[in-house]
């Protein structure tokens, strides 16, 4: 998707933080003291040797946008975490909710931690906010969160590399595959290509899923 002729909209899922919202111009710091995504990315460009000219060019994403992530104005969401993983030859996971060092990972109700957190594309509404199941599991290719989900701000259409599972954990949800839509209750799944245009948000009100996001 593009928001000119050559720039690609990343808007993408629409989950929405319940909590609260980040305050302009600061990084949020995720529970446990890890590094915000924007600043992850920014380490990983700088590292490569990357300048946001650059970057900006192997994405398609405004330099403007891209310094905005970076100072942690705006909060990237999933479908643009992935293009930037890519482009970073980082993993996705990385990204979203840092490097792991287990062979494996077992996570309690109570120690669900919030890793990251989404605003929309102006950064003026927090989109989502997702908890990460397995942020410690080293060399991981998917990412298992639980999200929750308001009504979508936006109706763009979210297109991006990978695979996506989801599972309504409670409340009424709106997902459109391509041209089809679909109301999902509690107990409903999806599994749908990432590549194909998608949406998904609270029918009403609030919604909570868990997704399985494999990054491609």
């Amino acid at each position: 998707m593009e928001t000119g002729e050559k720039k690609p909209h990343i808007n993408v899922d629409y989950f929405e933080d319940l909590t609260g919202r980040i305050k302009e111009g600061t990084c949020s710091q995720p529970e446990g003291g890890q590094e915000d995504i924007g600043q992850r990315i920014k380490a990983i460009r700088q590292a490569k040797g990357l300048s946001l000219d650059e970057l900006s060019h192997m994405t398609g994403f405004d330099v403007e946008l891209l310094s905005s992530i970076e100072r942690c104005e705006v909060q990237p969401q999933l479908g643009t975490a992935i293009k930037l993983s890519k482009a970073l030859d980082s993993a996705f996971g990385r990204l979203v909710s840092g490097v792991g060092e287990k062979l494996y990972s077992i996570t309690r109700k109570g120690e669900q931690k919030i890793v990251s957190r989404s605003t929309s594309l102006k950064g003026k509404k927090q989109a989502y906010i997702y908890r990460s199941l397995a942020p410690e599991v080293k060399g991981r290719h998917m990412e298992s969160l639980i999200v929750q989900l308001e009504e979508a701000p936006d109706t763009d259409r979210s297109v991006h590399d990978g695979e996506e599972f989801i599972y309504v954990l409670d409340g009424s949800v709106s997902l459109y595959i391509g041209d089809d839509h679909f109301d999902l209750t509690e107990g409903d799944s999806a599994y749908y290509l990432s590549t194909t245009p998608h949406l998904i948000a609270a029918a009403s009100g609030k919604a909570t899923i868990l997704a399985v996001i494999y990054g491609g």
